[in-house]
């Protein structure tokens, strides 16, 4: 018998309002004691985390084909673990559930709400609200206005059908303005996933999210307020009060303290883990003091993260060492949590109860949409493009969720209410995402018909080449393929050279113009390179080279979209990628995945040429512009597009009189395999090629006939031989299938085709650098035997 002590008032007990049962403990001796592990409560809990983490991924998984972003899967990875699905068994829900696990899915979970807005207010940028035009106010103080206006005027038409707290009027304001805002938190990563960041539509619906967030922080603090006035009169002043005093504490202490950090520490190094524990610790402290003060527990992290400037070295820190705990740890704790709650059964019988919430609900998303495209329409955006804005401007997620939960607590709503709100946020971030993947593609405005590449552009005249560095370490091998290039007065060069910066902690790419005296403050951090661009060009005094320098600060997946959209505007011919060395010997493959996802999207949306360089070294300090010029280049042509191009470059690297070029032209024997048209395309350059520099010394040609792979790779090695200081050969595009049969150990996916991998391989055993050349690729245009004439260079 065990003796049981009671420490509950007796009036309870005789009332049976309190209820015995076994205590849990934390953790087991082991199965090998005869105990099962899911009695003990920490065990439980990882196994209800484990649980969620697995049928959300698998959700997502199956949903992938649907262009589903992760919230729509882990909101119904929730659902599917509570009363609407498995918690229906009453055995599964107290096994798996049972009462105390409440307790716990609550607090967690809030935790997990509270660390997700802190680091969505570090990505955030406030201060960009100055620099935004009046387009962007007027769409998105539109797009808050009206429908808060419609969903206003519904809810008072019905507000005899709403319960004694709804029908209050802090309660419908609350409701309207939060079904009005657009909330950045929950658009940053379906913009993200969507590969939208770098795109105008992206960057438009972001900025026009932070006007909106901050019109909605507004109005949630209007619905705090008049919620303790409901209270007490005096009860709104105290709040007013601590707002003004916690305000003021973040903006004039808690920042000032985050630039002391930032400006103590050492420019290129992170910032001290002692820092990030505090900052991380001071999460906890502002929730507790926002939600004591009556502020709403959210409101606290979320003002700490503003608080914090974004991107490197502080913001981008936080977010680096805490997010992937955060999303992937915290996070299912929200999702569970929320999926408890929801239960489709509860919505049985109860139209006449949901109907007024679900007209406020369904008005206030189908007006915002349409507001936004109106507002967007009346500002010359297309019907595509306005359209895309306001669906993305319409999605839904995870602030929503914490409000719904919020509205509980003050009982504005009840469980069934609760429930068709989750419903139709699923729904319309469900349906909404997949269409704004079909209305918006960020690759169009590339996809031009203008010749720009190399081969069709005038050798008198100047030519304009974007060159892409990632780093120092990269940027040796460019200067000297653009010295190699040989700028003269005829025929200058025009360098745009863009300094890639992978964005992290903050949410919007930035383009840096380093001409602009605009930007000079806030690009201080990248000037380095460019400096040395400029100290290099002014030691070797070449006046027919002229560098314009700038920064992108964008994620790895969208970085081809700012490098085309430059290239488009100007007007270039040539795109030239850096391959770091480094990156073709990676042992966990993270960098060359990273270096081949890009190079691979610019291939193959690039409006012009493309050359991808591995740069082999080493090389002299550059700061003393001394470098080892290019003198001795071979390049490879196996026929086709690509090959036309790299020898139409080497054509004009060869005008250097302090250039000896090599071409060896691959032929498959007897003609076999070839394309008719391709080949009197090759047959037209390579003999105007050889007309033009018969008598030029420093030029030499050969033919080589082959029957396979095997002996186009033996000729290859014979060549290496020779001592050259870079490799040219073209990518893949055109390349008789019989010059390369048998290479089935090398993959024609990667960014330098079949021979280019081969040659920059270390099997191949060459010090010399590496340059794949890929003609410009012409959209919507069919290639055909009556445009041959068109397509052939008459140089």
């Amino acid at each position: 018998m065990v003796k049981v002590a009671f420490v509950e008032p007796p009036a309870l007990i005789h009332k049976g309002l309190v209820i015995c049962r076994e205590k849990r403990k934390n953790h087991p001796f082991g199965i090998f004691y005869g105990e099962n592990p899911l009695d003990y409560s920490f065990p439980l809990l990882l196994l209800e985390v484990s649980s969620f983490i697995i049928i959300s991924r698998l959700i997502s998984f199956l949903l992938k084909p649907l262009k589903q972003p992760k919230i729509v899967a882990k909101i119904l990875g929730g659902i599917v673990l509570g009363p609407s699905l498995l918690s229906r068994s009453e055995k599964f829900h107290a096994y798996m559930f049972p009462d105390t696990a409440d307790f716990v899915l609550q607090n967690i979970g809030v935790i997990g709400f509270m660390y997700f807005l802190f680091l969505s207010g570090v990505k955030m940028d406030v201060t960009q609200i100055k620099r935004l035009s009046k387009k962007h106010w007027y769409i998105a103080v539109i797009g808050v206005v009206v429908p808060l206006s419609c969903s206003a005027t519904i809810a008072v038409l019905e507000i005899k059908s709403f319960n004694k707290e709804m029908a209050k009027g802090s309660s419908i304001w609350g409701i309207t303005a939060s079904l009005a805002m657009t909330s950045f938190p929950v658009l940053y990563p379906i913009v993200r996933e969507l590969n939208l960041l770098g795109s105008e539509i992206g960057r438009m619906a972001l900025s026009t999210a932070i006007i909106s967030d901050v019109i909605g922080m507004n109005g949630v603090l209007i619905f705090e307020a008049s919620k303790q006035a409901e209270y007490r009169a005096i009860s709104a002043l105290w709040y007013m009060i601590s707002l003004i005093v916690v305000a003021a504490s973040v903006i004039w202490g808690f920042r000032q303290a985050m630039i002391w950090i930032i400006r103590t520490t050492p420019e290129g190094q992170q910032v001290d883990q002692f820092y990030i524990v505090l900052i991380l610790l001071g999460v906890m402290i502002a929730g507790f003091i926002t939600d004591m003060f009556g502020l709403a527990i959210a409101n606290g992290p979320f003002w700490l993260g503003l608080a914090i400037p974004d991107g490197p070295p502080l913001g981008a820190t936080v977010v680096e060492k805490s997010e992937t705990i955060v999303i992937e740890l915290l996070m299912p704790f929200s999702f569970m949590y929320v999926g408890m709650i929801t239960d489709v059964f509860t919505l049985s019988g109860q139209w006449s109860h949901l109907k007024p919430i679900f007209l406020m609900i369904l008005a206030g998303y189908i007006i915002k949409t349409v507001s936004t495209l109106i507002a967007s329409r009346f500002f010359d955006m297309t019907i595509r493009d306005s359209l895309t804005l306001s669906l993305i401007s319409s999605l839904r997620g995870e602030m929503e969720l914490l409000l719904f939960l919020h509205w509980m607590s003050f009982k504005m709503i009840d469980q069934s209410e609760f429930t068709i709100m989750v419903l139709l946020t699923l729904s319309v971030t469900a349906i909404l995402t997949p269409l704004i993947s079909i209305l918006y593609d960020p690759t169009k405005p590339y996809m031009v018909n203008t010749r720009r590449n190399i081969q069709h552009t005038s050798p008198n005249t100047e030519l304009h080449v974007v060159v892409c560095i990632h780093s120092g370490e990269s940027l040796p091998g460019l200067v000297k393929v653009l010295e190699v290039s040989n700028p003269n007065v005829s025929s200058p060069l025009s360098v745009y050279a863009l300094c890639l910066v992978e964005l992290v902690g903050r949410s919007h790419p930035m383009f840096i113009d380093h001409e602009n005296t605009e930007h000079i403050a806030s690009s201080a951090h990248y000037n380095s390179i460019h400096n040395a661009l400029k100290i290099s060009q002014q030691a070797r005094g070449n006046e027919h080279i002229k560098i314009h320098s700038y920064t992108m600060i964008a994620p790895i997946r969208c970085m081809y979209q700012d490098i085309c959209g430059l290239a488009l505007s100007k007007k270039a011919c040539l795109i030239i990628l850096p391959l770091h060395r480094q990156a073709l010997h990676d042992v966990d493959g993270t960098m060359r995945k990273h270096s081949q996802s890009m190079n691979c999207n610019v291939l193959t949306h690039a409006p012009c040429s493309v050359g991808i360089l591995l740069d082999k070294g080493p090389y002299e300090n550059i700061v003393n512009g001394v470098f080892m010029s290019l003198h001795r280049l071979i390049v490879l042509f196996l026929g086709g597009a690509d090959a036309r191009e790299a020898l139409t470059y080497a054509d004009r690297m060869a005008t250097n009189q302090e250039t000896f070029l090599t071409v060896i032209r691959f032929l498959s024997h007897e003609n076999m395999g070839d394309n008719d048209m391709e080949k009197k395309l090759d047959d037209g350059l390579v003999t105007w090629f050889w007309v033009k520099n018969e008598g030029n010394s420093r030029v030499i040609y050969r033919e080589v006939v082959v029957k396979n792979g095997e002996e186009t790779i033996a000729a290859i090695q014979a060549l290496n031989k020779d001592i050259f200081d870079l490799w040219i050969v073209g990518r893949k595009h055109g390349v008789n299938p019989v010059i390369l049969q048998g290479f089935s150990s090398w993959s024609e996916s990667n960014e330098l085709g079949v021979i280019g991998e081969y040659v920059a391989s270390e099997d191949f055993g060459s010090t010399a650098s590496v340059l794949v050349i890929q003609q410009q690729i012409l959209r919507e245009e069919e290639y055909s035997s009556s445009s041959l004439l068109g397509r052939l260079c008459i140089r």
